[in-house]
């Protein structure tokens, strides 16, 4: 019964926890309708998508005591230090580039700001380093608590991610208007474009 208690809270946290940070990521939209408080309501949207990002780490925790009664295997079938080695090496390039992205963001990685300009450091690279980092952390966390069943789940992390960004940047356009679509063009969302031969360009 717990099991089944705490897989419907994942579910749930996943759930809202979605809804809340996309509604974070739409302050420009918002102060259309209610004016610059909109940039508060929705750092209190974010915190809020935090909150249940962390009820999700927990529910994923508990799932490893608390399993699933189904016909499914609870661990792999190869030895658990291999699933920490992979769970290492995902993980490693994966909290860097997340931490980057934070670092780069500043104060705007949990609080929107009107007056924040475009991103630079790994900004100038990709657009979305945060989510990139974030989405696949998700698998290391499974392979840390040795679970099928939760890197099975962890997939899911994919499209939501993909959702916030163009979500995101749907407002970004919104904010910045002509800056951000040229930089949209001269940057990957998740991978940096490659770069065009600037003789050629300059003949």
């Amino acid at each position: 019964m717990l099991s089944w208690i705490n897989f419907l809270i994942l579910i749930l946290s996943t759930a809202l926890m979605t809804f809340f940070y996309i509604k974070s990521v739409y302050p420009a939209t918002l102060s259309q309708k209610i004016g610059l408080k909109a940039y508060a309501r929705c750092a209190y949207y974010r915190i809020t998508a935090s909150f249940f990002e962390l009820v999700t780490i927990l529910n994923y925790l508990f799932y490893f005591f608390l399993p699933l009664p189904l016909n499914f295997p609870q661990f792999f079938i190869w030895d658990y230090w291999i699933s920490i080695f992979i769970a290492l090496v995902i993980l490693t390039p994966s909290l860097y580039i997340m931490l980057k992205g934070v670092k780069d963001a500043g104060r705007e990685a949990l609080f929107p700001d009107k007056d924040h300009t475009l991103y630079s450091g790994i900004y100038e690279k990709i657009r979305h380093p945060q989510a990139l980092g974030e989405a696949f952390i998700w698998w290391s966390v499974a392979l840390i608590f040795n679970s099928p069943f939760l890197l099975l789940y962890s997939i899911i992390w994919i499209p939501i991610f993909y959702w916030f960004c163009r979500s995101e940047e749907e407002d970004l356009i919104v904010r910045y208007g002509e800056p951000y679509i040229e930089y949209k063009k001269r940057t990957g969302m998740f991978f940096p474009k490659r770069k065009q031969n600037t003789d050629i360009i300059g003949q």
